[in-house]
This record gives C-alpha cells, structure tokens and sequence, in this order.
C-alpha cells in the first residue's frame, strides 16, 4: 500500500444554512455547510402537504378534472338531445310546406313523425301535402341526426 495517497479524514462539523443546525460527521472538509437538513426539509418534517397546497397544484388539478367532468357531461347532454323525440318538426328543415302539412295533422315533433312512420309509409303518405319527396327527405334527415327509425319505415310501399 501506497503512503500518503489518501485524503486526510477530519470530524468536520456540518451547519445547515436554512434552519442552522449543527452537527459532526466524518469527511474529507473540516467544516461543511448545506442548504436544506433533516430538520428542516419537509419530507422528513411531514409538512410536504402543506407546500403542496400553497403551490395550488392539487386545487388546480381537482379544478381541471371537474372542468372535465362537465366538458363530458354537456357533450352527452348535447347528444342526447340529438336524438330527442320531443325535438321541433322545424329543425328538420323539410321546406315550408311539408312543415305546414305535418302541424295540420297534428304532428310538431319529431317523435310523434316517428310514430307516424311505425304505422308504415302508407299512413305518413296519407298527410295532405306530405308526398313521396317529403317523406324521403324526411326519413335522409333523421338518419343524418342519429335516428332510428322504425322497421315499416325502411320498406318501400
């Protein structure tokens, strides 16, 4: 073994600049100084939670995931309206007058076409001023806004 390759080993005294606690360990210094010690860092004195807290992080994560909630919330309130029976003959947009002929029959919204439909073509055909055209246009639209419609309904009369 070599002499007098190895560092001197003092009883350094560390000093902690935060809280100024001291105490000795061996080292290779004589004296050492830290920023953050046991005593005061706060995983080790429990109040890790409360800087979290201060941060805002948890309220701003819990702000974000309620933000969310109600995102998903009015999406599924807004499809669900989609697909509304109690939604107006108007917002199908069939022109002026099979709107007319369908409020003369009695029939302003859409699940009340729906039903009408269910009895077969023949019967939605039977409205006054509510033809062939109409129909087909009728039954495009509420396929194109998600409705289902009725088994008599897709058979060609």
């Amino acid at each position: 073994m070599k002499t007098e390759i190895h560092p001197k080993f003092y009883e350094a005294k560390v000093t902690c600049a935060s809280c100024g606690t001291t105490w000795t360990t061996g080292s290779t210094k004589k004296e050492l100084r830290v920023e953050i010690c046991s005593n005061c860092h706060p995983f080790f004195t429990g109040e890790q939670a409360r800087i979290i807290d201060m941060e805002g992080q948890v309220d701003r994560f819990y702000r974000k995931l309620q933000a969310r909630q109600e995102y998903v919330d009015t999406q599924k309130a807004k499809e669900t309206e989609k697909v509304s029976p109690k939604r107006p003959i108007a917002e199908l947009e069939l022109g002026s007058r099979p709107t007319k002929s369908l409020a003369e029959a009695g029939i302003t919204e859409v699940g009340q076409l729906l039903a009408k439909l269910a009895e077969g073509e023949a019967a939605a055909l039977a409205i006054d001023g509510f033809g062939r055209k109409s129909l087909i246009d009728a039954k495009k639209k509420l396929r194109a806004l998600g409705y289902e419609l009725p088994e008599s309904a897709t058979e060609a009369a």
